[in-house]
């Protein structure tokens, strides 16, 4: 069985639609048809009605959706296990929302290889709903999101608050000095129904960015302002490049933990520990950085 058939399916099931799942696979939509029409073949059942507004599943693709999480968790398990390093006593893997990998993910691998050098790692990055989809099937152990699902099987636990700042290439700057001037990063609903209510001497912009890890970038090397991650900002900041912007509001975006329960316990006693110091380290960054705003 191609594994790679078996993570498109649930894609599929997942986004409701093979544009959606061939836009969070990041392939064609032509290569995802392809891919259940194989599985499809190799099963002797169709698994989709196909219809002008998506697809939903057939009862065999209702059945087969859970025998597809098993096949994957078993597959990823045996990988790491087998194919991990010689004489790794433990794996564990973990996900996290792209914008989360910069300051928090890095640093937790760092520190899970220092408590336990003898354990095997895999990561992923992607968007909330899949990477819960991915913790209830079991093909990941442990993510950290923004936007946690309550669901049998798994536990939440609140992080931190990620402080979103407005930053601007201008030191000194004022809410005034960048009107006309600013750049939308998308950080979700919350932020943007605490953007319509806190600032409305900013209006929505033209240019917006769906995707807010990107936007530092961009804006230190144009004359352009923007919300950006407290955490994320610091280099930035210490070069000179960005400056915060005196009299604009902070918006607090919640950091949680997502564990499935049947993580062994020592290795979640671990995994939280080294979790905790990289969320510290974190902490100490920001509260630095808040203090010189």
């Amino acid at each position: 069985m191609d594994m790679q058939l078996l993570r498109t399916f649930l894609d599929v099931i997942d986004t409701g639609s093979f544009a959606a799942a061939a836009d969070r696979l990041r392939v064609t939509q032509s290569a995802v048809s392809l891919r259940i029409n194989r599985l499809e073949g190799q099963l002797g059942r169709p698994l989709f009605n196909r219809g002008k507004t998506g697809v939903t599943p057939t009862t065999a693709g209702r059945e087969f959706r859970r025998h597809a999480a098993a096949i994957l968790r078993s597959w990823e398990q045996a990988r790491m296990q087998v194919g991990g390093t010689e004489g790794a006593v433990s794996s564990l893997a973990i996900g996290a929302e792209v914008s989360l990998w910069s300051r928090l993910g890095f640093r937790w691998l760092d520190g899970l290889a220092a408590h336990e050098p003898k354990i095997a790692l895999r990561s992923e990055v992607d968007g909330p709903d899949a990477l819960m989809r991915r913790l209830a099937e079991g093909t990941l152990q442990a993510a950290l999101t923004y936007s946690p699902a309550v669901r049998s099987g798994l536990d939440c636990e609140m992080l931190m608050e990620d402080e979103l700042i407005l930053v601007s290439p201008w030191e000194d700057a004022q809410l005034s000095d960048v009107r006309g001037r600013y750049v939308l990063a998308d950080w979700g609903q919350d932020f943007l129904r605490f953007h319509e209510a806190a600032l409305p001497e900013l209006p929505i912009p033209e240019v917006q960015m769906a995707l807010g890890t990107l936007i530092l970038r961009y804006i230190a090397t144009r004359p352009l302002a923007a919300y950006v991650p407290a955490r994320s900002v610091r280099s930035y900041v210490d070069a000179g490049q960005l400056f915060p912007v005196d009299d604009a509001p902070s918006f607090a975006q919640e950091i949680w933990a997502v564990w499935r329960t049947d993580i062994e316990s020592t290795l979640r006693e671990v995994a939280r520990d080294s979790l905790g110091a990289a969320i510290a380290q974190v902490q100490a960054e920001v509260a630095d950085l808040l203090g010189d705003v």
